[in-house]
């Protein structure tokens, strides 16, 4: 679908920077009209990403021009370095860039706060948005993460572990005799060959750790909490997980959303 009328457009670009993949979102007024998730290159160049958001864009109808406004989170620093000339040198949309002396309205109750990622604070207020609640957010990235918020809409802390992408290829790198498996939900939990047999190990394996992590909050905690999934492989285990009340792959992105309006 074409979105470009010939009209001016004024749009709000949202990127979200982790340390695999990027996630970008074109919001038209509330509407997020289009997105896209590329590599996280840390040697793409800001000319480089001027290119490639200038062919994504055109294929969905807009241009460059388009962009009036942007915000983005990262935890890897040297692509804002990028993404910053990006907008100094082909946009009229300078970055909000989320971190210390943002508006979040949402209180960090870690230690130190600016030990939070970004995009895990990011996705707590839109989680929180949504819910009005307490809750907890489970993304499915590089790393596995759940991020708890209060009832008050507070960011109480969470829980780190290494990301199922980042297991299986542990298994392929320190087991010799070990392939690379794709990964995926396996027909039967008892494997009859190797590919099987590890991919049941990763999918059942995180998916008890995902209900065990969030079954264990909520025995913590002295409040009701929702479940919500994002992150890419977040679908994958939705389904079978006896926790999670619902996914949103876009979590992030509409969290950038709501940030931009609260730091107008």
């Amino acid at each position: 679908m074409r979105y470009h009328s010939g009209a001016t457009v004024t749009c709000l670009l949202a990127i979200d920077i982790g340390n695999t993949n990027t996630v970008l979102g074109v919001y038209r007024g509330d509407e997020l009209v289009c997105h896209w998730r590329i590599q996280t290159d840390q040697h793409r160049t800001a000319d480089e990403y001027a290119m490639l958001l200038r062919d994504l864009m055109a294929l969905r109808g807009f241009e460059l021009g388009d962009i009036g406004h942007s915000i983005m989170s990262s935890v890897v620093p040297p692509v804002v370095q990028e993404l910053v000339a990006l907008f100094d040198r082909y946009l009229d949309a300078p970055a909000l860039i989320v971190g210390p002396g943002m508006r979040t309205g949402m209180p960090i109750l870690y230690e130190n706060p600016r030990e939070v990622g970004a995009d895990r604070i990011v996705s707590a207020i839109a989680a929180f948005d949504r819910f009005a609640s307490g809750c907890v957010v489970v993304d499915f990235g590089t790393a596995t993460t759940w991020d708890v918020v209060t009832p008050k809409g507070e960011y109480l802390g969470g829980v780190i572990a290494p990301g199922l992408s980042i297991s299986a290829e542990a298994l392929y790198e320190h087991a010799a005799k070990l392939p690379r498996v794709e990964v995926t939900q396996p027909r039967k939990v008892v494997g009859r060959n190797t590919v099987a047999s590890m991919q049941s190990g990763l999918f059942h394996g995180y998916l008890g750790m995902v209900d065990s992590v969030v079954e264990a909050i909520r025995r913590e905690v002295d409040f009701e909490v929702h479940c919500i999934a994002t992150g890419g492989l977040a679908a994958l285990f939705a389904d079978e997980s006896k926790v999670i009340e619902a996914t949103d792959e876009m979590l992030t992105l509409r969290g950038l959303k709501i940030l931009f309006e609260r730091n107008q």
